[in-house]
């Protein structure tokens, strides 16, 4: 007769492994893993984008050239006062203003339009929508000297079809608004597909039952468009405005190669901030008053995309008060 253990015993005679240290280290390595997997993009983001911040802010406040970029003098806000008190620093800053509001706002309502459309189950759709692409992914040195020519005063295509309607020829060179204007229709041909893009994913991502909804009650499709896809589409408008607010105050690549001129023109009509920096940094080689252009440009971007977040936050409480 064989005789067994029995089975308190034999689960008493096994040994388990110890719970507490792997325990312990697994909650570490949970706590820890984000920060190890952010940390990459957090070192990148220290050494090419934190500390150039930092190192502008601190040759702002000294007189810097750039051929002796290791003599420093010590100017405390002089650069600053040097910036305020230079008449075309304002001059650059109103341009700035005017090329983006000509750029800007008919980019997002021509966005706005062709991505209504596109919305639609049109033939070739796939086809019209990688196309939307294609200016934003020419370069935008190509795409400046092909405007340049189409702009010319006396052999240019604009000219030469708006002399087949009686008007005569305009120097967009030259003059400031029409200068202006022609700067902003490259910025409006180059980012209207980009942004009709976005709108696009954001009119796709509302539900179809509103507008089913609004079908069932005997709503045009105008009048879905304004109560149902604006509606929805807010928080994509504010983020391209805010986008498109930011790239108008930073816009340097194509007033630069309209005529090839860091100035802007003869009388400085078309010079940007961008412009005005690069040429006091490097065409004049202060690098401190250049510094502290850029972070009179920073602090400008978050002026107004605070005014933008705030308008749009107080829109959105009036709505939902209503």
């Amino acid at each position: 007769m064989t005789l067994t253990a029995p089975q308190g015993t034999a689960a008493a005679g096994r040994r388990l492994p110890p719970a507490g240290p792997p325990r312990r280290a697994h909650r570490v390595w949970r706590a820890v893993s984000p920060y190890a997997y952010l940390a990459p993009f957090f070192t990148l983001f220290a050494a090419f984008g934190l500390f150039p911040l930092l190192y502008t802010a601190f040759v702002s406040l000294y007189r810097v050239e750039l051929q002796t970029p290791g003599d420093m003098e010590w100017r405390g806000l002089g650069n600053y006062a040097a910036v305020f008190t230079d008449e075309f620093f304002w001059i650059s800053l109103r341009n700035t203003f005017t090329i983006g509001i000509i750029s800007t706002v008919p980019q997002l309502v021509m966005a706005l339009g062709l991505a209504h459309l596109l919305n639609y189950k049109l033939r070739g759709r796939t086809f019209f929508r990688t196309a939307m692409l294609l200016p934003y992914a020419t370069s935008v040195a190509a795409a400046t000297l092909v405007f340049a020519q189409l702009f010319g005063r006396d052999f240019g295509l604009v000219n030469y079809v708006l002399g087949l309607v009686g008007i005569g020829p305009v120097d967009w060179q030259t003059n400031t608004l029409a200068s202006q204007i022609a700067v902003s229709t490259i910025v409006v041909w180059r980012w209207t597909g980009y942004n009709a893009l976005i709108y696009l994913a954001g009119m796709q991502s509302i539900p179809s039952e509103l507008y089913e909804a609004a079908e069932m009650d005997g709503a045009s499709r105008w009048r879905q468009f304004f109560h149902v896809t604006l509606p929805g589409l807010r928080p994509t408008i504010v983020f391209t405005a805010v986008v498109s607010t930011i790239g108008a105050t930073q816009l340097f690549g194509e007033p630069l190669l309209f005529e090839g001129s860091v100035s802007g023109g003869i009388s400085h009509q078309y010079q940007t901030l961008g412009l005005y920096l690069y040429e006091q940094g490097w065409g004049f080689f202060h690098l401190g008053r250049a510094a502290a252009i850029a972070w009179v440009m920073f602090l400008l971007i978050l002026v107004l995309v605070g005014v933008n977040a705030l308008i749009a936050r107080r829109r959105s409480r009036k709505e939902a008060g209503r």
